[in-house]
């Protein structure tokens, strides 16, 4: 996916942002974040989300409930994921945050039409 956008609740009203990090840890779509930023904050008074990326003709939107992982194993495979963050972030700097989705709605389109929706 060439751009990865979350769309989190602010007491009513949508805020939306592209995500530096997206992973796959355990056969979940991960992702992370800083927990003295507002979107930790939005999550975690309504942890409903939903994501959107694109890759040329295709794009996909999925929206559902996250949930955090507190593994110390998730955070050392999204460093893994995202070298660059390594200036940012440590595995145990008490800010590094991992999410997940833990019930979801996806679905894929294509410019020709086409349509197809799993369930996470």
């Amino acid at each position: 996916m060439q751009a990865v956008f979350l769309a989190t609740d602010d007491g009513g009203q949508p805020r939306v942002r592209p995500m530096g990090l997206a992973f796959e840890y355990k056969g979940k779509l991960c992702f992370g974040t800083n927990n003295k930023k507002k979107l930790f904050a939005q999550m975690k008074a309504n942890p409903k989300i939903e994501i959107c990326a694109s890759n040329g003709n295709k794009w996909l939107r999925a929206t559902g409930t996250i949930v955090f992982n507190t593994e110390r194993e998730a955070k050392e495979k999204a460093l893994e994921a995202a070298p660059m963050l390594k200036t940012m972030y440590k595995v145990d700097d008490g800010i590094f945050e991992i999410f997940h989705f833990e019930s979801a709605v996806a679905v894929f389109n294509d410019m020709s039409g086409n349509t197809k929706e799993i369930k996470l």
